[in-house]
């Protein structure tokens, strides 16, 4: 006789994940080939939105996912770009592989960083993480090799000398600094869809599914076989990798550096934080929306001086009131549209086995 059996499997991904995979390329390739089209303003543009993305996606991991809410994450952008500076103007390492170093560096950091501020809870914690950032930018202040607290520069020529950098401004037919920010815009592109990759196949695993069980609920999780502290480690280094690698790349594009820019808490922690909080804190595709109204916001008000930064203020409370999950959350939550799903579904259908029959 023929009997029914249950047919179960677990997915991820949605019609409109693997529709938006598509989308991404194209969105990819085209950033590839942009510096072929657009000027040099717009150019900074992207860079700058690309490099705030990387910012908000590794502190959305550590806060969103986590659970471990810094407001200390100026620390390894600034670290990252003083090792930058150190590797290119005390040692000669050409500034694409002190970048690399630099988050290396922000990743070393970390470590004596975490014993002290995990143990610390809630507010706690985030004050922690303040008062170490603190602490490494006036340790940097005394670096005198480094201009000190009024700062330094990168050495003439630094990037403008690399064999790309001159193979850029001979393929495009631009002048060297034009052709260093394709080359920093290229950086950031990469850095921030490798960044983007590495956090959603993270968040399929079973490591991922355990870091969102801690984050809703840390004792059950723990109850059931999940190690919170090695998840939580594991996740304090890698967004401390990323972000000092942000930090020196921004700053290879700067080409200037000093203690109160690099680690300031305002350009580095409170944006980010407005940026995850009103795109949608706890998603992949929040901080992509948070930082493109940032960017629209800051264009619009950045004539309004000190009323600027009110302005983004009264913006975020009314976002946090009306729309808890951000704005890619409302939208979610009204069309169930996901581009980065990462919940498990349990799908199940019928088959038909046959059985001997007595």
């Amino acid at each position: 006789m023929v009997t029914p059996t249950a047919s179960w499997r677990v997915e991820t991904r949605t019609r409109a994940s693997s529709l938006f995979i598509v989308a991404a390329i194209v969105i990819v390739v085209a950033g590839l080939v942009a510096p072929a089209f657009i000027g040099r303003g717009m150019l900074r543009d992207l860079f700058f939105i690309l490099t705030m993305l990387v910012l908000a996606q590794s502190w959305n991991l550590l806060a969103g996912y986590a659970g471990l809410v810094s407001v200390g994450q100026q620390a390894f952008v600034g670290f990252g770009a003083y090792t930058m500076f150190a590797c290119v103007s005390l040692w000669g390492i050409n500034p694409v592989s002190a970048i690399i170093l630099a988050g290396f560096a922000a990743a070393a950091l970390s470590v004596p960083t975490g014993f002290f501020v995990f143990r610390l809870q809630g507010a706690y914690f985030a004050i922690g993480t303040w008062v170490i950032a603190e602490v490494v930018r006036l340790s940097l202040a005394q670096w005198k090799a480094l201009g000190g607290g009024t700062g330094t520069s990168l050495p003439s020529g630094a990037t403008r000398d690399l064999a790309i950098v001159t193979w850029i401004g001979e393929a495009f037919g631009v002048r060297s600094s034009h052709a260093v920010d394709i080359l920093t815009y290229w950086l950031a592109l990469v850095l921030a869809v490798l960044a983007i990759g590495f956090i959603y196949a993270f968040l399929r695993t079973r490591q991922g599914l355990g870091l969102a069980a801690i984050r809703d609920n840390s004792e059950a999780a723990g109850a059931l076989g999940v190690d919170a502290g090695r998840l939580k480690w594991a996740v304090y280094l890698s967004t401390a990798f990323v972000t000092g690698l942000a930090g020196a790349l921004i700053y290879v594009q700067t080409a200037r550096i000093s203690p109160d820019a690099a680690f300031s808490v305002i350009d580095w922690t409170a944006y980010v934080i407005f940026i995850v909080v009103i795109g949608g804190i706890g998603t992949i595709e929040g901080p992509i929306v948070g930082v493109l109204v940032f960017f629209v916001l800051q264009n619009m008000l950045a004539d309004y001086g000190s009323w600027y930064l009110l302005i983004l203020g009264i913006i975020g409370i009314v976002v946090m009131l009306f729309a808890p999950r951000g704005l890619w959350g409302l939208f979610a939550d009204r069309t169930g549209i996901q581009f980065f799903p990462v919940r498990r579904i349990l799908a199940g259908g019928s088959s038909s086995s046959k059985s001997d029959a007595s």
